[in-house]
């Protein structure tokens, strides 16, 4: 199996690290404290400049949870218009029902605004109350791959849930794996789960990807 890597960036310099440093995939966002909301458009412009792997771009209006009022999903549309016009290779969302389930007709109208452009259902799917169903779900809908930590703090201590997701994915959506996914233990993850991708901040300290740590994980995925 091919692993690869993506490497959530909330900052240009990240970004730049990122591609340096042999990362397979970007993840786009702002605002690292509340786990990644929409940048703006003209760092996602910088960005695309300056690298030539893929860019997802994080559409999340706000922090907090993944339930969204009528104007904040208006502002996530207008979002994908936006970043698809200026050449997003893909998106990253997620969005909830009140009771803890996937917000089917919402979800399905961005990913048919995307339209050819793959989306990732984000970390929501770990708020989820039945994730096997919810997996199904995602894949009906059309996404393309879900990170997630195994609804556990850190992808370490969801080992178990993500090896049944996985195996449940069969090839028809990417299990990514994500939370707390360092060069001390993505070998351990790698052996552990049957999954291509792994999905990393790679950040040690303040806002910004680590050279080093990126590189170390990349070469540890082999």
């Amino acid at each position: 199996m091919n692993r690869k890597l993506e490497i959530a960036c909330f900052n240009v310099e990240s970004a730049l690290v990122a591609q340096q440093a042999g990362a397979d995939r970007i993840e786009f966002c702002a605002n690292m404290e509340v786990g990644g909301t929409t940048p703006s458009l003209s760092d996602f412009l910088t960005i695309k400049s300056k690298t030539d792997i893929p860019v997802y771009v994080m559409i999340r209006p706000c922090g907090g949870d993944f339930v969204y009022s009528n104007a904040h999903f208006e502002q996530m549309r207008n979002s994908i218009i936006q970043f698809k016009n200026a050449d997003a290779n893909g998106f990253v969302f997620g969005i909830l029902t009140a009771n803890g389930e996937v917000d089917i007709n919402r979800n399905k109208q961005l990913i048919q605004l995307a339209d050819a452009v793959p989306c990732t259902f984000h970390k929501a799917f770990d708020e989820v109350k039945n994730p096997m169903d919810a997996l199904q779900q995602l894949v009906a809908i059309g996404f393309k791959n879900v990170l997630t930590s195994g609804q556990q703090p850190t992808a370490m201590q969801g080992v178990d849930l993500l090896k049944q997701l996985t195996n449940s994915a069969n090839n028809q959506i990417n299990i990514m794996i994500g939370g707390s996914v360092r060069s001390n233990n993505i070998a351990e993850l790698k052996q552990e789960i049957p999954s291509e991708w792994f999905h990393s901040s790679a950040i040690l300290q303040g806002s910004a990807a680590d050279y080093d740590e990126v590189k170390n994980l990349k070469a540890k995925l082999v």
